[in-house]
């Protein structure tokens, strides 16, 4: 039987992620150019190889560094360095999980909701997109109403474990939301119009009963919010995952 590692050394992994994170996103891990070994890491931040590998796979799941057989790990992209204006470097890879785990998730409820809402739900979701919209051209943060679009779309599942999760889940991807919006005000207007293009998928994918492009919609937006946000990119895929 599989058992979890101790919780500290689960801290101790999230502590060596950050940290990697952080030398990225500040320069001194430059791109292209090769990480320490795992054991010069594991000096360095007083953790075990384990502890200093698994942080490394999980860089390489999130595209920040990739294996070269035979020659150690290198930087394949270098994250918004404006992230840590506004959150801790501790809660990087958190909010990363976090991501991870939306994606699955709000993605399945995009599809179960365009199959099961009712007039009175799409209204709400309808009035959450367009107050998101109106709080943009305001210039506003507009995380409000972003989350209340979200949640939507779970009241829309009329299932009560979709509801019941996403509220749990408010102040995670509030937090986050708040972090995607102040650095995307550091950037053109254009990157917050991809995010109402975004939403208006999703929404019109749910209007037309569309489950599959309802639930592709949703994973490419949330995919893309977290690509926004940690590789500083402007551009987005045009493809869900594979």
């Amino acid at each position: 039987m599989k058992h979890d590692r101790p919780a500290t050394e689960k801290k101790l992994g999230d502590m060596v992620y950050d940290e990697v994170f952080s030398l990225i996103a500040s320069g001194e891990f430059a791109e292209n150019a090769r990480l320490p070994s795992e054991i010069e890491l594991g000096k360095r931040f007083g953790a075990s190889r384990p502890v200093v590998r698994e942080a490394l796979a999980r860089l390489r799941d999130d595209g920040l560094i990739q294996s070269r057989q035979g020659s150690g790990s290198y930087v394949t992209r270098k994250p918004d360095a404006n992230v840590f204006r506004f959150v801790e470097i501790g809660s990087v890879s958190d909010i990363q999980r976090c991501y991870d785990f939306r994606i699955g998730f709000e993605a399945a409820a995009a599809g179960l909701a365009a199959t099961a809402w009712r007039p009175a739900e799409l209204a709400l979701l309808e009035q959450a997109a367009a107050d998101f919209d109106h709080a943009l051209t305001r210039g506003e943060l507009a995380v409000d109403a972003d989350a209340r679009f979200h949640n939507a779309i779970a009241q829309a599942t009329r299932n009560p474990y979709y509801i019941q999760v996403q509220s749990s889940l408010d102040t995670n991807i509030r937090f986050g939301m708040n972090l995607s919006r102040n650095l995307s005000l550091l950037r053109p207007i254009a990157r917050s119009q991809l995010v109402q293009q975004e939403h208006a998928a999703i929404l019109n994918a749910i209007r037309l009963r569309d489950s599959a492009a309802a639930a592709a919609a949703m994973a490419l937006h949330i995919e893309n919010a977290r690509r926004r946000m940690f590789e500083g990119a402007d551009g987005d895929r045009t493809a869900s995952r594979g």
